[in-house]
């Protein structure tokens, strides 16, 4: 495996101007890298490369699909990293990792990825997990000495880029441990109504705007037979960073759409055959073990933020109100805890 380093070009940092699209406060403006494609390397006369491309165009296809462009499929499966090719990154302000800049800053990333239709993949088992799922790499940038770790990992004609524990760091703004990192379109999400036809079993989640907590929810979900999550206007990004990590990438497993308007959005629910359950540790809620039979049979487990809980509203539009029974005291758990207790309590009777 060869190392090709490269002079790189310099990033022209602008300073933010007020109303941009992505809402970045002032300071240094992230620019994508360029997204890969025959005309990779065409820069803007600033010097700052172009954005992504439009949502029309094929992103997020997967390359297994027939209908993929064809160009996807030869790449897929030629391109590998043990072919070599794998590009050196000396200066962390290179434009070609422009993806990868500043990935500790949480408000900026999560109100610049969506709009610009990627988002970031960390560690090897959670990239893996994202190919498999279908979701199509821009890049990947790698420690230069596990380089290895990316070995039969098919690219589809994404750039690999390779750069030292400093260089990588001084990039993202945290020191890379997991030593991988990816890049990958996003794909347009499904509507309410698509994640509910075929499902048994729903997540419906209200204000859930801390990462780990949406990514722990996402992997209870998982492994626990709830078939997709429907998220309020304001709950997190499922795709950012921590939340995909949190999730080890079950995130790519469970389908997902915003469900507005809201709470009347629940009204959608309700249509689908779905019986909306409202957890929440209140005093007249019923003990979740005790919920009969057609309560249980297709049931919308509604889920609040953690702290303030469920909002009146969305309360008052639940079907029931259910409780994890608690002792010693307490009065609640976290809610990606009590998520899981109450995922596993609803599907106890499902075959194993």
């Amino acid at each position: 495996m060869v190392l090709r380093p490269r002079r790189p070009a310099r990033l022209a940092v602008m300073p933010a101007a007020a109303g941009t699209a992505c809402g970045a406060p002032p300071g240094p403006v992230l620019r994508p890298s360029p997204p890969a494609s025959a005309d990779r390397g065409r820069e803007r006369i600033s010097g700052v490369p172009d954005l992504p491309a439009s949502p029309s165009d094929d992103r997020g296809a997967s390359p297994d699909d027939p209908g993929a462009p064809s160009a996807l499929r030869t790449a897929t499966v030629s391109a590998d990293v043990d072919a070599g090719g794998v590009e050196e990154i000396t200066d962390p302000d290179d434009p070609r990792i422009g993806d990868y800049r500043a990935l500790t800053d949480v408000e900026l990333r999560t109100r610049w990825e969506p709009p610009h239709g990627l988002f970031i993949a960390e560690g090897e088992l959670v990239l893996r997990r994202a190919l498999r799922a279908g979701y199509r790499p821009r890049s990947f940038l790698v420690d230069r000495k596990r380089v290895d770790q990316l070995a039969g990992v098919a690219t589809g004609g994404a750039p690999v880029y390779a750069a030292s524990p400093a260089v990588l760091e001084r990039a993202t703004g945290f020191h890379v441990h997991r030593g991988v990192l990816a890049s990958f379109h996003r794909r347009e999400l499904p509507t309410p109504t698509e994640v509910l036809a075929g499902a048994r079993r729903v997540a419906v989640l209200e204000d859930v705007n801390n990462h780990t907590n949406l990514g722990a929810i996402f992997r209870g979900a998982a492994a626990l037979g709830v078939d997709g999550v429907l998220l309020s206007p304001s709950c997190a990004d499922p795709l950012y960073r921590r939340s995909v990590r949190v999730s080890m990438g079950e995130v790519f497993a469970v389908p997902y759409a915003r469900l507005e308007p809201w709470p009347g959005g629940l009204e959608l629910v309700r249509a689908a055959g779905f019986t909306v359950l409202a957890l929440t540790p209140a005093a007249d809620a019923l003990p979740i073990q005790r919920l009969p039979p057609a309560q249980r049979a297709r049931a919308a487990l509604l889920l609040g933020a953690e702290g303030p809980g469920l909002s009146r509203s969305a309360l008052t539009a639940a079907d029931a109100r259910v409780a994890i029974p608690m002792r010693r005291g307490v009065d609640s758990l976290n809610v990606a805890a009590a998520a899981a207790v109450a995922f596993w309590e609803l599907g106890r009777d499902d075959p194993v």
